[in-house]
């Protein structure tokens, strides 16, 4: 097991070599530049040639890209051109509030999502099935944002039970953005848990162990549940990672000053700091769920590790 964790991590190096080094080159063959920004533009020529220095701005390209990825190893993302915050410091800032509504949201799903699909597949065409169906239906199909202002005008507006505006300190104020973050993943896990489920009560060793007489509660839980969640795993992996590395649209609608409305104001001003730090970010959480997934995989099937 030790083994196969080590050269998975190996395999994060040049991971994080190919995004890096494409993220980069994207942003310099954008026309404009980060000190064509107004906040840019007001600094003295002093701090300009301060921070060009430092970071090598001035130098050719290649030689930026090494020594930024050099400082970025050591824990130095480089300066923010749109903001006096170093990127290092903003994404620490931001991230834990757009990790804790991640995680609400992943928390919510998996709640609902695993049982509600285990529990349609075993009540195949039944109203539960069809309840389980409508969720899916509702989850893949309405767009984000429209159920987002939907469930403001209703809850905050309306029926005056939430508030509209994110506040760190008030635990009301989580449940609509957890919630609508969690609407998506919940439908989808719902849908793959249902699938996954069915082929699996469709199988030969299933039948077999009902023919022996095992109690219905002992062949879902032994055969049933443990084969289903291979294939959810490999979905919670990926979700888990999206959500924690932020949702625009929820960030922006509710004003949370997370990581992922940080990434979209950062477009907008052509901030190459924050951009490239950021992707740097989102990566290594992504390769590191994606580990987190693989590592499950052992422990559901250790064959896939001596593999």
């Amino acid at each position: 097991m030790l083994v196969y964790i080590i050269r998975r991590l190996l395999y994060l190096i040049p991971v994080f070599i190919f995004v890096s080094g494409i993220t980069f080159c994207l942003m310099h063959l954008v026309k404009g530049g980060p000190w064509d920004t107004a906040t840019a533009k007001a600094a003295s020529p002093a701090v300009k040639k301060a921070i060009a220095a430092k970071y090598k701005l001035d130098e050719p390209l290649i030689q930026q890209y090494v020594e930024y990825m050099w400082n970025a190893s050591h824990g130095d993302l480089g300066p923010s051109f749109s903001s006096p915050v170093p990127v290092s410091k903003a994404l620490s800032d931001g991230f834990p509030l757009t990790a804790g509504l991640g995680l609400a949201a992943v928390g919510i799903a998996l709640i609902v999502g695993i049982p509600l699909g285990v529990l349609a597949a075993l009540k195949h065409n039944t109203i539960i099935d069809q309840i389980s169906l409508f969720i899916i239906t509702l989850g893949v199909s309405v767009p984000s944002f429209v159920v987002a202002i939907g469930s403001i005008l209703l809850f905050a507006v309306v029926l005056r039970w939430l508030p509209f505006q994110f506040e760190r300190d008030q635990w009301t104020s989580w449940l609509m953005p957890a919630g609508l973050l969690a609407l998506g993943p919940t439908a989808l896990l719902v849908r793959l848990t249902r699938s996954a489920t069915l082929d699996v009560l469709g199988e030969d060793y299933v039948r077999t162990a009902h023919a022996k007489g095992l109690p219905a509660f002992m062949v879902n839980r032994r055969h049933v549940l443990r084969n289903a969640l291979i294939p959810v795993v490999t979905l919670v992996g990926p979700l888990t990672a999206g959500l924690i590395t932020g949702s625009f649209v929820v960030e922006s609608l509710f004003g949370v000053p997370g990581i992922g409305r940080m990434f979209v104001t950062a477009v907008g001003k052509r901030d190459y700091g924050q951009l490239l730090g950021s992707t740097l970010f989102y990566c290594l959480i992504i390769v590191l769920f994606n580990l987190a997934v693989d590592l499950t995989y052992s422990f559901i099937d250790p064959r896939i590790a001596r593999s």
